[in-house]
């Protein structure tokens, strides 16, 4: 399998899918799946399209294991090193975190490591029963850079997330859920049909109320947040064609078509 064949991008309607590829590794990420993440999400975020951006892991036993620690020894041999790698990811990471798109990562069996890193990314996780969940950092003496523990912070708060690098314990989807690291867990079997029941019914909202309620999100997390950024974004929510539609689309009794304009 080549390094491109280990990260599918493919559209299904209003979805962008994002699959991580390398089941015999329960696809753990070489350098070249971080790369290929940070362009599949740029083509995304560029497609008007697409809606949503789903990821999800093949093979049926792990969305992301963390990293693929059997190419590190040839990082040199390419003329790379561990910095490069990490910052590749951090870029990858970055790209997630900042598109205006809506993100659903789609967890079944093993996220770990920067597989969690992936699904803190996105803005909802739907996981199945089975999955586990860690980050093992401190088993390998390795340092967690600052842009991926605000994202563990932001998540699930202080206290969890000195547990979770601490301990480097695996938790399983109950904990995961009852301490916020999760959205919804469901069985295994269904966890296809509620993804895409959730792609649905985002796809079919307007885009730029939920582009200005992730921006400001963002913002009001942040230590100094832009108020009039963020009052703009409402304002323009008003200003739009979608929100004509959607008035009318109410009055009328109708499901509303949103153009994202």
């Amino acid at each position: 399998m080549t390094a491109s064949e280990r990260l599918i991008v493919e559209r299904e309607g209003a979805v962008g899918w994002i699959t991580f590829n390398n089941p015999a590794r329960h696809n753990a990420m070489s350098m070249a799946m971080w790369e290929g993440l940070e362009a599949a999400v740029t083509r995304y975020t560029e497609d008007p399209e697409v809606r949503v951006i789903a990821l999800r892991g093949a093979g049926g036993k792990a969305f992301v294991a963390g990293a693929d620690i059997s190419e590190f020894e040839s990082l040199g041999d390419r003329g790379h090193s561990m910095v490069d790698y990490e910052r590749l990811a951090e870029r990858a990471s970055s790209a997630l975190e900042r598109t205006p798109k809506p993100t659903i990562a789609m967890i079944r069996g093993y996220c770990i490591g920067g597989g969690l890193e992936i699904a803190l990314g996105c803005d909802l996780r739907i996981a199945t029963d089975g999955s586990r969940f860690a980050i093992p950092a401190a088993k390998l003496g390795v340092g967690y850079g600052a842009p991926g523990l605000r994202k563990v912070i932001q998540t699930v708060g202080a206290a969890y997330t000195k547990e979770i690098f601490f301990t480097a314990r695996q938790l399983g989807a109950d904990e995961a859920l009852r301490i916020g690291l999760v959205n919804h867990v469901v069985p295994d079997a269904e966890l296809e049909t509620v993804v895409g029941e959730y792609c649905e019914r985002i796809a079919a909202n307007a885009p730029l109320t939920i582009h200005a309620v992730k921006r400001m999100v963002s913002e009001l997390e942040s230590a100094a947040p832009d108020l009039e950024l963020c009052a703009r974004l409402v304002e323009a929510c008003y200003e739009s064609e979608d929100y004509v539609e959607g008035y009318r689309a109410f009055l009328e009794k109708r499901k509303p078509q949103f153009r994202g304009r």
